[in-house]
């Protein structure tokens, strides 16, 4: 049998995790004791999303206040849309005040 991993034993370190009877079990895995999330991308993305979902908000919002209600799309639509940008904002928001804490913690830890 071949080896999916070129590391060497050595290089992993065992990880616990609990089982259901609450004791910990050595790490089965094969990932890299070091496996890191993508973070600079997911930065990228935060930063290009916020402000565009920011902006479908309020120009959604305004849109459907400045229609009336047999105009096409209809003001009930164009909230909808309002409030899905608005959604996908916080998520956004969220997801940069994650990666901002993450890569400052990872900043910390190499001085």
């Amino acid at each position: 049998m071949s080896r999916r991993h070129t590391q060497d034993d050595t290089a992993r370190a065992p990880r616990a995790r609990p089982d259901t009877t609450g004791r910990r079990q050595e790490r089965t895995g094969t990932e890299p004791v070091t496996a890191r999330s993508a973070l600079k991308p997911r930065l990228v993305l935060s930063v290009i999303g916020l402000p565009v979902f920011v902006l479908g908000t309020v120009l959604f919002a305004v849109w459907a206040g400045a229609v009336r209600q047999r105009d096409v799309p209809d003001p009930t639509q164009l909230t909808v849309l309002a409030v899905i940008c608005g959604v996908l904002a916080l998520f956004a928001a969220a997801d940069l005040a994650v990666v901002l804490s993450r890569l400052a913690r990872e900043r910390a830890r190499r001085t």
